[in-house]
């Protein structure tokens, strides 16, 4: 996604990485940080937008958490044999990204001081676009096929698993 506006986004320097990392190991990715000065491999979006290759995340302090989710959220909706090949582009159809973008959402809630709520604020701030105009009149009001997507998969259970390492030291 581009930029539309100055307005900030929350980036990884805001929460705890530690927690970002334990949520990424739970849907099966390694967490990469990268230096803040250094190029994030895999990245589609390029600058500070989070990168995918195999089953490593790459993100930077500035990567915005909505990007980190989102392509966290491509790995847990491909299938093995995409995820073999993984390299920078997730590729999918429409409905799998509309199944990503819920699940970003849903995921949101199990970062402390993100949130579902911020993360569809960031998302309209970034530039995501929906039929209804922003991210939460989609997620509360058109979002019914992507959940179904998610559900027939059983992917929804991302969303409800608590944090089994979580310990008071983030």
């Amino acid at each position: 996604m581009s930029k539309k506006t100055t307005r900030e986004v929350l980036r990884l320097r805001d929460v705890s990485g530690g927690q970002v990392g334990r949520l990424l190991r739970q849907i099966g990715l390694e967490f990469v940080r990268i230096p803040t000065s250094e190029e994030i491999p895999g990245s589609y979006w390029g600058e500070a937008e989070a990168g995918l290759v195999g089953k490593q995340l790459y993100a930077r302090s500035d990567t915005p958490l909505h990007s980190i989710l989102h392509e966290a959220c491509h790995f847990a909706c491909m299938d093995d044999k995409r995820r073999a090949s993984l390299d920078t582009d997730a590729g999918g159809d429409y409905e799998e990204e509309n199944a990503v973008c819920y699940l970003q959402i849903l995921l949101a809630d199990r970062i402390a001081g993100f949130g579902r709520e911020r993360c569809m604020q960031d998302m309209d701030t970034w530039g995501y676009t929906f039929r209804l105009g922003s991210a939460k009149k989609w997620f509360q009001k058109d979002a019914e096929e992507a959940r179904a997507w998610l559900e027939e998969r059983g992917l929804l259970a991302l969303a409800e698993e608590p944090d089994q390492e979580a310990s008071s030291e983030d």
